[in-house]
């Protein structure tokens, strides 16, 4: 991850005094990429973009576990990990609750790189399934897992996204959002402010306390919205269709 940063992120941290006055995401001057193509800054070859599915393995491995345990995930016997990169998080998850089957959704040329690269294509229990989660079909499931997702889009965006998952979801399934939560007035902990400055320089997005997720989440159709912080990067809130 740090690498990736130093190749990423850092570069857009060189224009952060004009982010702030500008109020969006530094990939033009950073690398002459409009700044509505999020993406494209971390997956301009082929060598970034595994660089960059490398770190979030990385951070999985270490934070996976603790995640995914915040709250009990066995009644749910098929998860979807929309946006799940290399499988690290997918992979997690069946190692948790061995009774549950993984789907991991994420654009083709991750798919792709996945599936070369990472052992998570290797386990029986998980599959891999290419789309773009704000156009195409999206995989029915009992429980779809958004992590380090929302934190890169607009509110509108996101709602976009939480009613199409909403949609596809099964009758008494779920949501989980894994973020960075902001404390209720917004200014800290320290580590999740400097994250949202993230957001700034390289996103649309930002991130939220959890009065923001529950106001995204209940308009989407979701219910019974809890919180539960971890005491590690990541925090986890479920709601339920």
């Amino acid at each position: 991850m740090l690498l990736y940063a130093g190749r990423t992120a850092y570069v857009c941290w060189r224009h952060l005094a004009e982010a702030v006055r500008e109020g969006r995401n530094q990939y033009l001057k950073a690398f002459g990429i409009p700044s509505e193509e999020l993406f494209s800054a971390i997956y301009r070859s082929e060598d970034e973009r595994l660089q960059f599915m490398q770190g979030l393995q990385d951070v999985w491995r270490l934070e996976g576990a603790t995640v995914l345990a915040a709250f009990d995930l066995s009644p749910f016997p098929l998860i979807c990990d929309l946006g799940g990169g290399s499988g690290a998080l997918a992979k997690a998850c069946v190692s948790l609750y061995p009774g549950c089957r993984a789907i991991v959704f994420d654009i083709p040329g991750v798919v792709q790189i996945a599936k070369r690269r990472f052992s998570a294509s290797e386990d029986e229990r998980i599959s891999f399934h290419e789309g773009d989660f704000f156009k195409d079909a999206l995989p029915e499931a009992d429980l779809y897992i958004l992590a380090r997702v929302l934190h890169d889009w607009t509110d509108a965006k996101c709602c976009h996204l939480l009613q199409r998952v909403y949609r596809a979801c099964r009758t008494g399934g779920g949501i989980l959002v894994i973020e960075s939560l902001l404390d209720t007035d917004g200014r800290g902990p320290l580590t999740t402010l400097l994250y949202s400055l993230n957001m700034l320089v390289q996103t649309e997005g930002r991130e939220r306390t959890p009065a923001e997720y529950r106001a995204l989440l209940g308009p989407a159709g979701f219910r019974d919205v809890r919180c539960r912080r971890t005491g590690g990067t990541y925090d986890a809130v479920l709601a339920r269709k």
